[in-house]
């Protein structure tokens, strides 16, 4: 145990040494979230609209506010021609265009249907999609409104949405956020740690002293660990207060499972420094090795029941993903430690895999 606590005095010293990494480890949590909880959302509202009115009635008029009133659409312009429409569409300066032909009041008043045509840009699938689901909602409603008779369906169907009733985007884009983060901030932390000493050539020192693989390791990464814990705690800060996103679970809980994580990626940090050698080198790996699997195989932004079957199997070694499903189900569920068993077992294997790994990897290094 003293020679691990000297291995921690010396890495503490080395840390206040770097002021700037300091300033990085604590600065880059804030920015990435002030970044991404910002930049990064599924909600689409105000969906710039073009309107071609021919009929210009009392109707006409009515359902056009309907549209404005809805909160999802914004009429940026009115033309006189349907051809204009290609030049806002085209332009991207409208995703939606609505045009009312001549005979919509006069086919309304003889209670037949009255067709409308809209255009919605499908460039941007997604966005396309929510737009055309957006428009049969609010043509449903104004329909209702004008007195259209309405058949009594065989199946009356009730919808109720838990944990985010709200479906705001943000309730479920922060809690996973900040497993993003999480992952590369720990590795960023100890990728550099053997590699800055394999370049000082102050490793051979290390070597020469009683200090077992074991107890070097463990003394360079708890400073980080708590680098990393108090990132952990600005973060959630953040994430509560900032974007309002309330943690329905247990705070503690969440804390005590962001650990085994964390660990397990300043683990996994160590692994790269000591194979890399080379702090530039290391950084990059790390990054690859951290960001990239976080945000795209996750489940943060796409859902991997609907990636194919062999990048399916590929998510099982992503620790994030485990994570990610311990953030959310905490953060909007309130789910215990009952629940998240399955996790929390695996990342507690993850973590003391790449513990051993680091040690047997530095151990071959060092004969």
């Amino acid at each position: 145990m003293n020679r691990t606590i000297a291995i921690m005095k010396k890495e503490i010293i080395q840390i206040l040494r770097d002021p700037l990494s300091l300033i990085i480890a604590f600065l880059m949590p804030v920015l990435l979230l002030f970044i991404f909880g910002y930049a990064i959302s599924l909600d689409i509202n105000n969906i710039s609209t073009i309107v071609c009115d021919k009929d210009k009635s009392s109707q006409s008029r009515a359902f056009i506010s309907e549209f404005n009133k809805s909160g999802y659409f914004t009429v940026i312009d009115y033309i006189d021609n349907y051809k204009d429409a290609d030049i806002f569409i085209d332009s991207n300066k409208a995703k939606a265009a609505i045009l009312i032909p001549e005979d919509f009041s006069e086919n309304i008043n003889k209670k037949i249907p009255a067709a409308v045509e809209i255009i919605v840009d499908g460039s941007d699938a997604n966005t396309a999609n929510i737009a055309i689901g957006y428009i049969k909602g609010v043509t449903a409603l104004f329909s209702e409104s004008l007195g259209g008779i309405k058949k009594t369906p065989l199946i009356d169907v009730s919808t109720r949405v838990w944990f985010n009733p709200e479906l705001k985007s943000r309730n479920f884009i922060v809690p996973g956020l900040i497993v993003i983060v999480m992952a590369v901030i720990s590795g960023f932390l100890t990728s550099l740690t053997m590699a800055r000493e394999w370049e000082r050539g102050t490793l051979e020192q290390l070597i020469s002293t009683p200090v077992k693989n074991h107890e070097l390791i463990l003394g360079k990464i708890i400073p980080y660990f708590v680098i990393g814990f108090i990132d952990v705690l600005l973060a959630l800060f953040m994430g509560v207060v900032v974007f309002g996103v309330a943690v329905k679970g247990s705070v503690i809980l969440l804390l005590g499972l962001s650990s085994i994580f964390l660990f397990g990626g300043l683990g996994l940090g160590m692994v790269i420094s000591i194979a890399a050698k080379s702090q530039l080198v290391a950084n990059q790996i790390a990054l690859v090795a951290t960001f990239l699997p976080a945000f795209l195989l996750s489940g943060f932004m796409f859902s991997i029941d609907n990636m194919p079957r062999f990048v399916q199997a590929v998510t099982y070694f992503v620790p994030a993903r485990y994570f990610m499903v311990i953030s959310k189900s905490i953060f909007l569920k309130g789910s215990g430690l009952n629940v998240l068993l399955w996790e929390t077992f695996l990342l507690t294997i993850f973590a003391a895999a790449v513990f051993i790994i680091a040690n047997k990897k530095f151990k071959r290094t060092v004969e």
